[in-house]
């Protein structure tokens, strides 16, 4: 199943389970529907083009709703997914709407912290941060206990707000100023945990975390996405337009740097 035929179905599975559309707000404004589809499709594409072996084990940190890892099983791939969020409740729903379509079997999720509950050591080929990176706090520490959740030749694929781009930094300082590490109380767990609040870095920062426990940017493997704002995106040039953006930011530097709002990335582990 490829990630568009995906996205149609789950606008289905919107229209039937309106708990969802808080969170994947698709169906609430027309005028941004193509502007969240393409961010959207972009990435779940960007996950799924970059796992090849069907005999990974793969885990999803962050999971949410499961939208991913439900995806990746229908395709054939084993999938753990973890998750702190409210709405951990209703993956167990989504799951019996998605056995419609294929083996969700190969998801399974948990609820937990990844300090409380490390991963097992050498256990992952490949571990999924999918808007997540930004949120883990001590950063080093979950880096550390990521990278021995690692086999060897293995990585991570990464999906994050762009840390240079200059409305993402706007938008966050009139959000939350500069608190960029809070705690919060969890009340599944009982206990307070520390929580990058949209603590989103650049590129080069990412890397020079990463380079700290041997890990390294896959720079091949870069992509930067979603230039155009949601007014100009319609219908008729959407496939357009995301074509045209692949082609500037390779070309444009300043424009890459402080206008695109998302970057995907791979980290290797050798």
């Amino acid at each position: 199943m490829q990630p568009e035929e995906f996205f149609n179905i789950f606008l289905t599975e919107l229209e039937s389970n309106k708990e969802l559309r808080g969170y994947y707000r698709f169906l609430n404004q027309k005028s941004l529907f193509e502007y969240r589809k393409a961010y959207f499709c972009q990435r779940l594409n960007y996950i799924y083009k970059n796992i090849d072996n069907k005999n990974d084990k793969i885990l999803d940190i962050g999971c949410g709703y499961g939208t991913t890892g439900i995806f990746l099983a229908l395709n054939g791939y084993s999938v753990c997914g973890t998750t702190l969020e409210y709405y951990y409740e209703q993956i167990s729903k989504r799951i019996d709407f998605w056995k419609n379509y294929g083996d969700t079997s190969l998801f399974t999720v948990k609820y937990e912290n990844l300090f409380d509950s490390p991963p097992p050591i050498s256990n992952y080929n490949i571990i999924i941060l999918q808007d997540v990176l930004h949120h883990l706090e001590p950063l080093e520490k979950a880096i550390n206990i990521i990278n021995n959740a690692l086999t060897k030749n293995s990585k991570l694929i990464i999906c994050e707000e762009n840390g240079n781009n200059i409305l993402n930094n706007f938008r966050l300082y009139i959000k939350r100023g500069n608190k960029k590490i809070i705690n919060i109380y969890d009340e599944k767990l009982k206990k307070n945990i520390l929580l990058g609040n949209e603590n989103i870095k650049d590129i080069d920062t990412w890397g020079k975390v990463f380079n700290k426990f041997n890990l390294k940017i896959n720079f091949d493997s870069l992509q930067y996405i979603r230039l155009y704002p949601p007014f100009i995106l319609n219908e008729k040039n959407y496939n357009t337009l995301i074509k045209k953006e692949q082609t500037i930011w390779k070309k444009n530097a300043f424009l890459k740097k402080y206008f695109f709002q998302g970057i995907n990335f791979t980290v290797e582990k050798n």
